[in-house]
């Protein structure tokens, strides 16, 4: 009878993340980064699913691998709460909803190509998404950049990015490696004393 319990409740969990998944890649227009708000929002402050921590360190883990954070993001919370079939249920949710509104715009190309109200409602949607992914941007810096270190590292990122087109590989991982020297020697002095 308990494995029966246990069995029926793991279905609920995995069809509560790809609803949820579905939802968010349905209703976040701007991709990845405009998604990251709406995923802490849903994940952690409704469900609580996994805590504050731990969703910066999805996002950051993230966007430090190959692919689109969004679905990164959905792979690795799924699989943080529900193992294998969680991380296939997550993907599949946020994925879906992108897969059957291009599908339906490919379909209707050609009928709507050109169209004075069409292109004016893209650039109103465009307008928008600039100003959520400058939300989550916002929110990822209070969280993300706790100290001094933090920001320098962040300020650098940035330069670095914009004024001399550095990859964003390559930033990553000096982050990483110079995140890990910074905290690792600090750590290290607190453990000596």
């Amino acid at each position: 009878m308990a494995e029966k319990e246990s069995k029926k409740t793991r279905f609920k969990i995995l069809l509560d993340l790809f609803f949820t998944f579905f939802k968010v890649g349905a209703f976040t227009i701007g991709g990845g980064l405009a998604m990251l708000p709406v995923i802490e929002r849903e994940i952690v402050d409704k469900k609580g699913y996994i805590n504050k921590e731990e969703i910066i360190d999805a996002f950051a883990i993230s966007q430090s691998l190959p692919g689109v954070i969004a679905i990164n993001s959905a792979i690795y919370v799924g699989y943080r709460i529900a193992g294998l079939m969680g991380a296939l249920c997550t993907a599949f949710g946020v994925v879906l909803p992108s897969f059957i509104t291009i599908l339906a715009i490919a379909l209707l190309f050609p009928t709507i190509s050109g169209n004075v109200w069409v292109n004016k409602a893209l650039t109103g949607v465009k307008a928008g998404v600039a100003g959520v992914i400058a939300v989550s941007v916002v929110n990822l810096a209070k969280k993300a950049l706790k100290d001094a270190f933090g920001i320098i590292i962040a300020l650098v990122a940035f330069i670095l990015a914009v004024l001399f087109d550095v990859s964003i590989v390559y930033i990553v991982l000096a982050g990483a490696f110079l995140g890990y020297l910074y905290y690792g020697l600090r750590g290290a002095k607190h453990d000596t004393h």
